[in-house]
């Protein structure tokens, strides 16, 4: 982990960090304020907005069930730039091979850290973490990236992991259930996550973070540094590769969609249909902002996500840390106790004010954490 402070680079994909403080906004209040919004005030069309803050309790997709896959998506984008370029400087492949093992490591670590472990201490603790599934999928996606250099190969490494998920899931029997059952019980992921994490799983019988959702979440890391290829790619001008991540895009949620009668999307276990369903979406939402904000130079509106982008791991793991929930309801408590069923608004609004300027501190720093 390195803090410092940094120049930002000139060839920065503006569209990229804004996408990434899209996402997390959701995370660190945007989804809390819809939510509190709709009780408030009853509007009827904010009502099934508001139910797409919540995840699917097990088949099915929300808007929620993107976030986290996105966030993988956009490592993924990222890889090609920070990987493939230092290779492309003489950088030796070991040099490359330590970088992104320390990195997974730390986030992995970190990852601990946000389950309690300082906290708590390590007995009986919850070792997988979003942050330790996002270090070993870019972990993994970058090793396919150092050792190879054609297109195919990689499609060939894509392909391999989507079938060899799909395989597992569908053929291997689980005691008392058999195979190809896709149930918080009888899943093939339930089974590896009871007899090989040790510590405690967040759900009785799996978890989301398991060691096959690991695997097959790399998947979603290693789709998106095909986006990361074309946006490097000088050949192509921008109107094209507009339109070629967008017909990537939806031709990967059709795929998914066509899948999803026969294997089902769920996002707790990672399915295959699940992995290009939201894999899809992220070329498709890329492609809208690199077209808005890279292409059109429509970015007056980007600043309040960017900040929040280049500081996307701190604010994970400072709205752990720091409670902005109890210092906003100390500093708005007269405003929000009165308000009524708006009380909910004012305090999530001051949640999100406290998290941005927090970050704008760092921003204007220029003081980035990067894991």
């Amino acid at each position: 982990m390195e803090t410092k402070v940094q120049v930002e680079p000139k060839e920065r994909l503006q569209s990229l960090d804004t996408l990434r403080g899209f996402d997390m906004f959701w995370i660190i209040g945007g989804g809390a304020f819809i939510t509190a919004l709709s009780k408030a005030t009853d509007w009827g069309w904010l009502a099934p907005i508001a139910h797409q803050m919540h995840h699917t309790s097990w088949s099915g997709f929300q808007f929620e069930d993107l976030i986290f896959p996105l966030f993988m998506f956009i490592s993924g984008v990222a890889i090609p730039f920070a990987i493939t370029s230092k290779l492309e400087k003489g950088i030796e492949k070991k040099v490359l091979y330590k970088k992104v093992f320390i990195r997974m490591i730390l986030l992995i670590l970190l990852g601990f850290v946000y389950n309690g472990a300082l906290r708590d201490g390590f007995s009986n603790m919850r070792y997988p973490s979003v942050l330790s599934q996002i270090g070993i999928a870019y972990f993994f996606a970058a090793l396919i990236i150092i050792n190879t250099t054609e297109i195919k190969t990689r499609i060939f490494w894509l392909v391999g992991i989507l079938a060899g998920i799909a395989a597992i899931q569908f053929l291997v029997p689980v005691p008392g259930f058999g195979a190809g059952a896709f149930t918080p019980d009888g899943s093939i992921n339930a089974w590896l996550d009871q007899h090989i994490l040790p510590g405690k799983l967040i759900y009785k019988t799996y978890d989301p973070e398991g060691v096959l959702c690991i695997v097959s979440a790399t998947s979603v890391t290693l789709m998106g540094t095909f986006a990361g290829f074309i946006f490097r790619n000088k050949k192509i001008n921008p109107n094209k590769k507009t339109v070629y991540l967008l017909i990537i895009g939806a031709a990967i949620v059709a795929a998914a969609l066509l899948l999803s009668p026969v294997y089902p999307i769920i996002k707790k276990i990672w399915t295959v249909p699940f992995n290009m369903l939201t894999a899809g979406i992220g070329f498709l939402l890329i492609a809208t902002f690199y077209y808005i904000i890279d292409v059109r130079k429509w970015d007056g509106w980007i600043f309040f996500f960017k900040v929040i982008g280049m500081n996307s791991i701190t604010i994970y793991i400072g709205g752990r840390i720091i409670d902005f929930w109890h210092a906003s309801g100390f500093l708005l408590g007269w405003l929000a106790n009165p308000a009524g069923n708006f009380g909910d608004v004012i305090i999530t609004v001051g949640v999100i004010t406290l998290e941005w300027f927090f970050l704008y501190y760092l921003y204007k720093n220029k003081i980035f954490l990067r894991v």
